[in-house]
């Protein structure tokens, strides 16, 4: 498993795949000095400039580039097809486990009725991944504007980090799933790591086994328990929730809790649970490769596609030490309950 990995949520499916990266406290310290190394990479991309592009990356980059030529073709490609920039709407790095992701969404010439979004990926001198692609639109829902009727408190007492949470696609990429169109995945960090040593064991990640609690009184509605935890690195896609648990909190509105750890579930169908009681420990079960906690509301008592995401407005809580009444917690905020 590659030492930096990305929570993901993947249509019907939750699951963690290797890809890119976790903001922690926004901008990286020297993140200008990043944002000018993303700017060179990619007007080198645009440039055409393969003989300075190709020997900075990866062995395994060069191969799914097809060598030089391979990435010559890209470039010539990416150059032709969108011509010159007309404006930039987002442009960021973030640091994370050692490595620097650079991510810009632009207009261009040739794309006029939506935007790009170019992405890097590096560590020292070597590039880990590289992306040009149009940048995906959320899924349309009737609930943008929904203000949660439930006061929900965090569904943890630890601080955790926003691996994704947010409305705009570079923020969550849920945000393209109806079903998880508000949705948060949530993990542990420390010095902007996800765990300790080389990650190859669950007890590695610092979540993993941490108390996951009920977000507001409601009745549970689903409790999974018997699924196993995967290996760091590997998923279940036939059970993409994995040990989940559903909470009904009587006013069309259902929190879902997956990939909780096997055995741990504390709670069956149609118990009774109040805001702050333990339901289960965060795990790694279902289509995920690493211990972490999807959380989000929607208007069904079951998972699936027939279920569609809410948001989710949390209260009385930190955000990078900060308090906050009413919110949604946005990727790579600190989050924890104020005590």
């Amino acid at each position: 498993m590659n030492t930096f990995s990305n929570v993901r949520c993947v249509g019907a499916a939750l699951a963690l795949l290797v890809a890119a990266a976790l903001p922690v406290d926004g901008q990286a310290p020297d993140s200008m000095a990043l944002i000018e190394q993303g700017r060179g990479l990619t007007r080198q991309l645009f440039a055409g400039d393969a003989q300075a592009l190709f020997p900075r990356l990866s062995p395994e980059l060069q191969r799914l580039m097809g060598g030089e030529a391979g990435i010559q073709a890209f470039a010539t490609q990416v150059a032709s097809t969108l011509g010159n920039e007309t404006g930039t709407e987002v442009e960021e790095v973030v640091a994370f486990q050692g490595a620097a992701f650079y991510t810009r969404i632009a207009r261009f010439e040739g794309q006029p009725n939506g935007t790009v979004t170019i992405s890097w990926a590096w560590r020292g001198d070597t590039i880990l991944t590289a992306g040009v692609r149009p940048t995906p639109q959320p899924a349309p829902s009737d609930y943008v504007d929904y203000q949660t009727k439930t006061a929900l408190r965090l569904p943890f007492d630890d601080e955790f980090t926003v691996y994704w949470g947010g409305r705009h696609p570079h923020q969550n990429y849920h945000v393209v799933y109806p079903n998880q169109r508000f949705a948060y995945d949530l993990v542990i960090a420390r010095d902007a790591r996800t765990h300790t040593g080389d990650g190859t064991r669950n007890e590695d990640y610092y979540c993993f086994g941490r108390p996951i609690l009920a977000p507001a009184a409601g009745v549970i509605t689903v409790a999974v328990d018997t699924l196993p935890d995967n290996p760091p690195g590997e998923m279940t896609p036939a059970a993409p929730a994995g040990n989940h648990v559903i909470i009904d909190h009587g006013n069309g509105e259902y929190s879902l809790l997956a990939h909780l750890q096997s055995g741990s579930v504390q709670v069956s169908a149609g118990d009774a649970v109040e805001a702050g009681d333990t339901l289960a420990a965060c795990g790694n079960s279902g289509n995920t490769s690493e211990p972490h906690l999807h959380y989000h509301l929607q208007d069904a008592p079951e998972f699936g596609p027939a279920a569609r995401g809410m948001p989710a407005f949390f209260v009385d809580y930190l955000a990078n030490d900060q308090p906050v009444e009413r919110g949604e917690p946005v990727r790579g905020q600190r989050i924890r309950p104020r005590r």
